[in-house]
């Protein structure tokens, strides 16, 4: 489950295959604990009242849980592209994957300073920039705005062919749904977790 190497109350540094291990503990977080990958690091979202005890149970409780998610075979679950050259690979392979390869971009990176759009695409020059805000959010989320950039090295506008292609993405409906969700919480000053919409384990089942 996982490495040797941890820390002095015996939790896990790193995963199997060396990705970092964080615990974030939350006041508001009372009755339940998540675990979800976030910027290549594996995060344990436990209350903020656990013993060490409580910690180390369930931290290595849930990072089983994650490894069990990460066999499955659904990618969903898998660790999220961390880097610019890892995000663009990905890229490539969702290209290939549901627009037959049509669109080639130049480059695909994250950046910090689109603070009103998921993403945006260059046609002109085939570059693609996705917002650091989704990097908490689900793999699936994150692959619709990248769908949808692709889709836009195609079809410039929002036209009905260009709908068409982003819809061969089996999650379009339901990540649009969820990112509408997020900007209507975020309008409203409302707490939106970076776990929002990981499988949470309740203490008490």
């Amino acid at each position: 489950m996982a490495r040797l190497r941890a820390n002095d109350v015996g939790v896990p540094l790193v995963t199997d295959d060396g990705a970092p291990v964080v615990v974030r503990r939350s006041a508001r977080r009372r009755r339940t604990v998540a675990a979800f990958w976030e910027d290549g690091k594996a995060v344990v979202a436990i209350p903020a009242s656990f013993t060490k005890s409580q910690e180390q149970e369930w931290v290595r409780r849930m990072l089983a849980k994650l490894k069990r998610q990460g066999e499955q075979g659904s990618g969903r679950n898998k660790r999220r592209p961390a880097t610019d050259e890892v995000l663009a690979a990905h890229a490539a392979h969702l290209s290939r994957t549901y627009l037959g390869g049509r669109a080639v971009p130049t480059s695909v990176r994250w950046v910090g300073n689109q603070n009103s759009r998921w993403g945006s695409a260059t046609p002109a020059d085939g570059t693609i920039r996705l917002s650091n805000k989704l990097q908490p959010m689900p793999q699936w989320v994150i692959d619709y705005v990248l769908v949808h950039e692709l889709a836009h090295l195609v079809v410039a506008g929002h036209t009905a062919d260009f709908w068409r292609l982003v819809e061969a993405y089996p999650e379009t409906q339901r990540a649009k749904a969820f990112l509408e969700g997020v900007a209507f919480a975020t309008s409203r000053g409302l707490p939106t977790d970076s776990d929002i919409d990981h499988p949470a384990v309740d203490l008490d089942s």
